[in-house]
């Protein structure tokens, strides 16, 4: 069964790139938690959905389409569907900007994670608690090293 191009155009129209319902949910669950954040923080590599400077986390809620989950199992399917040339190498593109960005951030001292949408929506407390105990570690790292001097 194949779609009119005009729907898959009015989907796509669509998608957003901020204040998306992962993000959101994760926000939510993080201000809950008194975990205070900016939200896509345009000063850092990547611009960050989430970004508690305090610590210096950055935090990314990635789509599992467009971030490329599975990428062994999704890429032939992609091969087989409709403008193959084009999915592939936007994906591609959006996986390699991803690790770009990563390692820009690690050079900054920065702390990375990556949540995949269906993990926030499914199992926000296990991402909560995954960023909190990051954020302890964080603290005692920050702690060490300021006792070592």
């Amino acid at each position: 069964m194949s779609r009119d191009t005009f729907v898959i155009s009015k989907n796509m129209s669509r998608i957003r790139s901020k204040d998306t319902s992962i993000e959101v949910a994760l926000r939510k669950a993080l201000w809950k938690e008194g975990i205070r954040y900016r939200k896509n923080y345009r000063a850092l590599p990547g611009t960050p959905d989430i970004a508690i400077t305090k610590y210096q986390l950055a935090i990314f809620c990635d789509s599992e389409f467009f971030h490329g989950k599975d990428w062994e199992i999704l890429k032939p399917r992609l091969e087989k569907g409709n403008n193959p040339d084009y999915w592939v190498k936007k994906i591609e593109r959006n996986r390699e900007r991803d690790i770009r960005n990563d390692q820009k951030l690690l050079a900054m001292g920065w702390t990375v994670i990556h949540f995949w949408g269906k993990d926030i929506l499914k199992k926000t407390d296990e991402c909560t608690s995954a960023i909190k105990e990051t954020i302890f570690d964080i603290q005692i790292n920050s702690y060490e090293s300021g006792a070592d001097e």
